[in-house]
This record gives structure tokens, sequence and C-alpha cells, in this order.
């Protein structure tokens, strides 16, 4: 038999033991973060969370929506993983707009900072870590004498406020070149950015990568991608031995740059895809020594052994529907899952592939689906907004959220 003074001592324990954190919880689980244009600009573009959590019965289900303040802000763009800190940079490459999202609370997300030009450069286009913590972002242009010229690097706090700059306009530079995005060599203390500009929808193709050095933001050098898939650089990606990178271009090729340490850095032209139409081979990721990358002329993502940088070699791909072109992909913390967004009929769809980093084998995750759905995928149209509105959602950067 209990005595009473026994239940009023449970009473009173059980009064005092620490109660769920819904934080706490809420961080247990996996999200995927879209960053998402409104098809109808009367209504707000907006930061979509899907819950991902695989042995979560939610699994691929809406969790909610953040609006974001102005309308076409053309969201583009966003760091292609989600940063230790949790604060996540996205453009808004239409308006001239950027924002950063405070992810702490991962199913609550709210806008921290927004910021347009800086120190005279205008639209920002990719964000990049440093070790500090920082920020580097690229901006496409600046003014100067009332014309519009090529851009330069920023590094920013995690609040969006600037810490320094430095300008990619030089007497040599293509008329073309815009500052796209970048690839951080700490190794070696070097900076390589592309140069595609992205307002004149490719009109003026630039050849031209910069090299820079970290440590001051210094345009140290230039290099010429040679051949017919030279043109319209992208992405550049540091491999595993911290010297080299491989930067693909919208043209759909893909180059070995070495020698960053030397006065005479080189670009060597190690691998092409098909380009079709008016698509555009786009975002990669590195992981280990396979290479990822969208080729939008097979309606796929490829996987490549890269284990012989100069010899890639595909070892896996997934097809989707012959008139979807991917574009973005990211990759998830643990690298089982990779995230794909695109255009034309993929344009108001997310997928999500599984990866197996050992074997660097591709595979569609046949359960990531709406309720009810007969296909994979997460549609993002014939909804209602957690926010309000009902229009198509155009999800771009997408990103995974971390432990």
């Amino acid at each position: 038999m209990i005595r009473p003074q026994t239940v009023a001592l449970l009473v009173m324990l059980a009064g005092c033991a620490p109660r769920p954190d819904a934080t706490a919880t809420a961080a247990a689980l996996d999200y995927l973060y879209l960053w998402t244009a409104s098809a109808d600009t009367t209504q707000p573009d907006f930061l979509a969370v899907l819950d991902v959590t695989e042995d979560s019965a939610r699994y691929g289900r809406l969790v909610t929506t953040l609006p974001i303040p102005g309308s076409a802000n053309y969201p583009h763009h966003t760091e292609h993983e989600l940063p230790a800190d949790r604060q996540l940079f996205a453009n808004g490459f239409g308006s001239g707009q950027s924002f950063v999202f405070d992810l702490t609370r991962p199913d609550a997300p709210r806008i921290a900072a927004q910021f347009g030009d800086v120190d005279g450069y205008t639209h920002p286009h990719s964000f990049l870590r440093l070790a500090s913590g920082n920020v580097l972002a690229t901006f496409q242009m600046t003014h100067a004498n009332g014309h519009m010229r090529a851009g330069g690097l920023v590094e920013l706090t995690p609040a969006g406020i600037r810490v320094r700059s430095s300008s990619a306009d030089t007497p040599a530079a293509d008329s073309g070149l815009r500052v796209y995005s970048a690839g951080i060599v700490p190794l070696l203390d070097r900076i390589v950015t592309t140069s595609t500009d992205m307002e004149k929808d490719f009109f003026e193709p630039s050849r031209t990568l910069q090299v820079w050095r970290l440590s001051d933001l210094s345009l140290l050098s230039s290099i010429r991608l040679p051949g017919p898939n030279g043109t319209l650089s992208a992405e550049p990606r540091l491999m595993a031995d911290g010297r080299t990178l491989l930067v693909s271009t919208f043209s759909c090729g893909l180059f070995l740059i070495d020698s960053l340490d030397t006065d005479t850095p080189r670009a060597s032209q190690v691998g092409a895809f098909p380009r079709k139409d008016d698509t555009s081979c786009a975002i990669p990721a590195i992981v280990g020594h396979y290479y990822l990358v969208t080729v939008p002329a097979w309606s796929a993502v490829v996987s490549l052994d890269i284990s012989n940088p100069r010899a890639p070699k595909e070892v896996s791909r997934v097809a989707f529907d012959s008139t979807d072109v991917p574009h973005w992909l990211s990759v998830s913390p643990d690298h089982r899952r990779v995230v794909v967004t695109g255009y034309a009929t993929m344009e108001n769809t997310v997928q999500i592939l599984r990866f197996d980093e050992k074997t660097g084998q591709l595979a569609l995750d046949t359960r990531f689906r709406e309720a009810g759905a007969t296909v994979p995928g997460f549609r993002m149209e014939q909804k209602q907004w957690p926010h309000g509105g009902n229009a198509k959602g155009v999800p771009h950067g997408a990103v995974f959220s971390r432990p």
C-alpha cells in the first residue's frame, strides 16, 4: 500500500521534472527548406518547410511557410548547406534583396535580416561560409559612372553587415563578366570565382575565372576556359585534396583547376555533357570521390566517380520525365539524400533522391510523396498556403536542416 506521504512526494517530484522542450523536440526532426517564388506576383514569395524525418508518418508533409516582404523577388540561390549557426542566406535576384533566415527553431523560421546593395555592389548571387563564420557573397554588378560594370566579392557578418569588399572590374575583364559563384580554397589562401551574367540571360558569355587571395580579397589573376564548353562558367567545387577545384559550366563542360598557389593557375577540360535546346547543365556537389550534377539534356541527375579527376566516370544516374529540367541539387548532412528542383514541367515539383556515398549509386526516393499521391515528389500547386494565398510555388534553392 502506498502511503499518502509517498503520493505527495511523487506529485512534487513530477512537478519539478523538466518539461519537454519544443525547440529540442523540433531539432530532433529533419526538415527541408524550399526558397520559393509565388507564380502570382500579387502574392508573397516564401520559405516553405517540409518534414523529412525518415521514420515519421508525416514524411514529405508541409509544416509551415514564412512569407517575405515585397513581391516578385525571384527567389534564387540559398547557401548550399545549412551552416552551423542556422542563419541561412538567400537571395531574391529579381528585387536585388537578400534575406537571412533564422532557423534555430527549425520548424518556425523567421527573418533575421534583409539587405540590398552593399558598398555599391548590386544583385548578390551566391553565399559561402568562411572559417570565421562570416559569409562571402558574390555580387554580380556595381554602379560605376552610371554604367553597370562587373561586381565583386563582399564579406558579410551572419547578420548581413559589410566587413570588407573587393572589385572584380579590371581593364582586361570581358564585357559580359559578372561575378556568379565562388569556390574557397583555404589551404592555399585562394578563392576562385565564375563569371556568368544573370541579367543578360547569357547573351554575352564570359570564359573568365578570377583567382583571389582569401586573406585580403586581392584579385590576383584570371583564367580563360578553353573550347566550346568553356563559356558560361557556373559552380566551383573543392575536391578532397583541398588544393584543386572542379568547375562546371552552363555550356555543360567540366574543368579541373589546379596550380592555384602559383602565378599561372591552370584549367583543363576533363569532361562534357550534351546540351539540349536552351537548357544548361547546372548545380553540382562533391561527396567524397563522387561528383553529382544535374544534366537537363538527359532530364537527369548524374553521379561521376572522380577518384581520377582527369578522367571522371559515370557510375549512376536518375532520369525524370523527358520534359523535366532538373537544375538545383543539395545534399543532406548525412550524405544519404539529395534534393532536386528544376524548370519546365519540374518547375513546381521537388524530388528527393537516395544516395550511397560508398558506391555513388543514386535512386529515386519513392517514399517522398504527398498523402494519397500515386507518384513521388512534393507538388507546390493546388495548395492553400499557411501564410495565406493559393498561388503555385516555384522553388529554387533548397537545403536540408542539420542535426
